[in-house]
Formats: C-alpha cells, structure tokens, sequence
C-alpha cells in the first residue's frame, strides 16, 4: 500500500537537502517520489516502506528528524 510520510528534518543548507536527496537516492527502487522542502524544514516521500523504515533512511545523514504523520494515497 502507497503512502506519503512526512518528517522534520534538521536542514540548514543546500548541503544538508542534499545528504537528504543522496541517501533517499539509493532507495528509488522502493521509494516512488519525495520531496525536500528547506525552507520548513519537511521532507515528504511516497512508498510502500513502513514510516520507521524510512525515519532508518533519513537517519543516516545524522539530521535530526521526527516523524510527522502518514496518509493514504
């Protein structure tokens, strides 16, 4: 089932959205879109991955993040 999960992350710069994009990258055969938004600091991806499976995800870039809610696509 596809769904979009929303996050917080920790985004100062360009930099940072970007170590966001690169490890989201290597997951597009599981993730069908995201989008970064630096200026909210949101990150939003639509996947058939659990929420926690895509919080492990984004925790690798050593942003700090916090899960906001999912929906139904």
């Amino acid at each position: 089932m596809v769904q979009t999960h929303e996050y917080n992350v920790v985004m100062t710069c360009e930099g940072c959205s970007g170590a966001v994009e690169k490890v989201l990258n290597k997951h597009k055969d599981k993730i069908e879109n995201f989008n970064i938004n630096l200026k909210d600091q949101r990150v939003k991806v639509k996947t058939n991955l659990s929420p926690d499976e895509v919080l492990d995800i984004i925790k690798k870039t050593g942003k700090e993040i916090q899960y906001v809610a999912s929906t139904q696509e």
